[in-house]
């Protein structure tokens, strides 16, 4: 059979390469398991540097900017590194010392270690096989805090406290009772994922505690404002508007800084209880299992996060309604200022048609008594050609004429500018 040609779908190779892009580790009977989790603080290009170091050191080649995961021998074990969204994994695993806890020579985590950013998450998991020695070792656990349960239908026992040993680092036990190099591997993975999923699920908690004394200021402040709308002082509206503005502005910054954290906390949150429930416990009498240890804690935590993301829905659809109240108070005063503008405009436009009318009324007169006096002075050489009508009969006689005359005149001028203005208005609209 020939090879296919056909033209491939673009994101073709990444999807089918996301499901082998995080295999399990095959674990030996006997391993100590280090895992550090960094917050990518300074973007891609610090983790790069700092993994890039790590392999010329080891005289390797330097894996690709685009790479989202790397491995390379280190000792008697393997460094791996994996790029995730907002931090980077270091997983190293060497065969484990002589007693549980006991330090090693040596780790790729020493002082030529530059981390590429702030440590969010550290485990240290040791994988041994069930003895009487390692039976003792769960006697170095807190009792108050500790965790024992059964995996794989008996094959594990997993004993952890969740707290930090010298170096800062999350201690978990795993009894071997018979598991595979891939059964090991697996449940190895899933114990690491839970410890640094559950550690950046919890963020969301420390940034919901400093929101909440903002939200409580935020609320008080609307309260005073709508007891201030309450009495009616609307004259004030302006101000209240301008405070309310100011309150909201604030509360959307808010919202803005913890819209990812929180949204982030709830993806860690679900891939936590996927990643026990994939454990399938069983309990050990007298014990918490750690996916029922981890609930207790975890979930106040999440109903915190959302608590807070509820409030602030709430006081924007709050804060909205008040906003739109004031809106509707100012608008209806300029309403009122509008009215009370366009009375006294009317008022003034009758005043002017009247002074325009008397106006109008004075310049026929003038402008007929001009006319009669030019009359006058055209009728007086007819005195003296001795016609029975004196020069003054004719000058009284014309004064009607002239008024008649001058207020047509006037008339007709004054409707050729209303008709212009008409005009001018309606080209306008």
């Amino acid at each position: 059979m020939g090879r296919f040609s056909f033209p491939m779908a673009q994101g073709r190779a990444e999807a089918l390469g996301e499901i082998h892009a995080r295999p399990f580790a095959l674990v030996g009977k006997s391993r100590v398991i280090f895992q550090l989790a960094f917050l990518t603080d300074g973007g891609s290009v610090v983790d790069h540097a700092v993994l890039s170091e790590l392999a010329r050191a080891r005289g390797l080649a330097t894996p690709g900017r685009d790479a989202a995961h790397f491995a390379m021998g280190w000792g008697q074990g393997t460094l791996r590194w994996e790029r995730h969204t907002e931090f980077s994994t270091y997983f190293w695993d060497a065969p484990a010392p002589a007693s549980f806890g006991d330090g090693l020579d040596t780790h790729p985590f020493g002082d030529q270690f530059s981390p590429p950013g702030s440590l969010i998450a550290g485990v240290r998991l040791e994988v041994r096989p069930d003895s009487a020695a390692t039976q003792a070792a769960l006697d170095s656990f807190d009792p108050t805090s500790l965790c024992l349960s059964d995996v794989k239908d008996g094959q594990a026992l997993i004993a952890t406290d969740f707290r930090q040993d010298g170096d800062g680092l999350t201690r978990i036990l795993v009894i071997d009772k018979g598991m595979t190099d891939a059964g090991r591997g697996a449940v190895v993975q899933r114990l690491l994922d839970i410890e640094t999923y559950r550690t950046l699920a919890a963020l969301g908690l420390s940034l919901a505690r400093s929101l909440s004394p903002e939200m409580r200021r935020i609320e008080d402040g609307l309260t005073k404002i709508t007891q201030g709308m309450k009495t009616g002082a609307r004259e004030h509206a302006d101000t209240l508007l301008a405070d309310i503005t100011a309150l909201a502005a604030e509360l959307e910054a808010n919202a803005a800084l913890s819209l990812y954290r929180f949204g982030a906390s709830r993806a860690y949150y679900n891939i936590v209880r996927e990643r026990i429930a994939s454990l399938n416990e069983t309990g050990q009498p007298g014990f918490e299992t750690i996916g029922a240890f981890l609930e207790k804690r975890l979930a106040p935590a999440m109903r915190t996060c959302q608590s807070i993301e509820e409030r602030q829905a709430n006081l924007s659809r709050k804060l909205s309604r008040a906003t739109a109240l004031l809106r509707s108070w100012i608008d209806v005063e300029l309403e009122r200022q509008n009215s009370a503008l366009l009375s006294s405009m009317n008022r003034r436009v009758k005043l002017q048609l009247r002074m325009q009318q008397t106006v109008e009324g004075l310049s026929v007169a003038a402008i007929s008594y001009y006319i009669v006096g030019l009359f006058g002075y055209l009728a007086k050489p007819l005195d003296g050609l001795g016609l029975p009508i004196k020069a003054g009969t004719l000058s009284a006689l014309f004064v009607p004429v002239a008024i008649g005359f001058t207020w047509m005149v006037v008339r007709s001028i004054r409707k050729h500018h209303d008709i212009e203005d008409s005009s001018e208005d309606a080209n306008k609209s």
